[in-house]
């Protein structure tokens, strides 16, 4: 899929891997800004396609009292506002058939979560938008059936489809990268590699998910190596005290080193 279909995507020119960063959820606007801004003059210096990413809503929480959102409205609009004051594209994820319509009108990138990947309803509705439609490969799925989730999306009039892989369960507690599936779903789709859910430790006894942070270079540095088409990262100014994902995000203040350099890994790459 060509990147410059999609609106105000810079740098697409620069032989780079594409960038979806920002936070896991929208907490407010303030934050959002702030990241975006840090983000982008990142992005700008290394030339990385960029495009911001925020949950205007999590669905999917493993206790009731875990954090869901600001509103539905009032994060979409601070996505909107994000997109307009930098003039970047912007994504986020959706998980009824509803939030599909009312979503494409203020992003540019529709998600379909990991565990919803095979309700066709919901898939068909993001296609049907004809926006970009980002399939997170299910935690339980195999590489090869992510061409299914693609051809729901192909079938529904819309070419613009991307596959993320975002770990394999390992046990009950772990997920694992296994990057033989990497080129297969290129097969397929464009393919980002999400750095950061994949060092997830899910189902922890204490209802809220552990994490891997530590490994995320790692896990980025194989990614880059066996060519994937781009990179999906969650950061934050302050994890510890983010409202959502905060054990497996990337703190802001290394995500220029770690860019810097996987963009150096990615240039030896080009030359083969």
């Amino acid at each position: 899929m060509d990147l410059n279909l999609i609106p105000n995507i810079k740098h697409t020119d620069s032989n780079n891997f594409f960038l979806l960063a920002g936070p896991c959820a929208i907490e407010g606007e303030e934050m959002a800004m702030r990241i975006a801004e840090h983000v982008l003059k990142i992005t700008d210096k290394l030339e990385i396609p960029f495009i911001f990413k925020g949950s205007f809503k999590k669905a999917n929480r493993s206790r009731i009292d875990s954090f869901t959102g600001i509103g539905d409205e009032k994060a979409l609009k601070i996505l909107k506002k994000v997109s307009e004051t930098f003039n970047v594209p912007t994504v986020t994820d959706i998980h009824t058939n509803e939030d599909a319509a009312m979503a494409a009108e203020y992003v540019d990138v529709l998600q379909i979560p990991a565990f919803l990947v095979r309700q066709t309803d919901l898939v068909v509705a993001a296609a049907k938008t004809g926006k970009v439609v980002n399939l997170k490969k299910g935690q339980f799925m195999s590489p090869s059936a992510m061409k299914h989730a693609v051809q729901k999306v192909k079938d529904s009039g819309n070419e613009k489809a991307w596959i993320t892989d975002r770990g394999t369960m390992f046990g009950y507690q772990d997920m694992l990268v296994d990057f033989r599936g990497i080129p297969e779903m290129q097969q397929y789709a464009p393919t980002v590699l999400d750095i950061t859910h994949s060092l997830q430790q899910p189902n922890q006894t204490s209802g809220v998910t552990g994490g891997r942070p530590d490994m995320i270079e790692t896990i980025a540095r194989a990614g880059i190596a066996v060519g994937v088409d781009g990179l999906f990262i969650e950061t934050h100014f302050d994890p510890s005290n983010a409202k959502s994902d905060g054990a497996n995000m990337l703190d802001l203040q290394y995500l220029e080193g770690l860019l810097s350099n996987l963009v150096a890994i990615r240039k030896t790459i080009n030359q083969f």
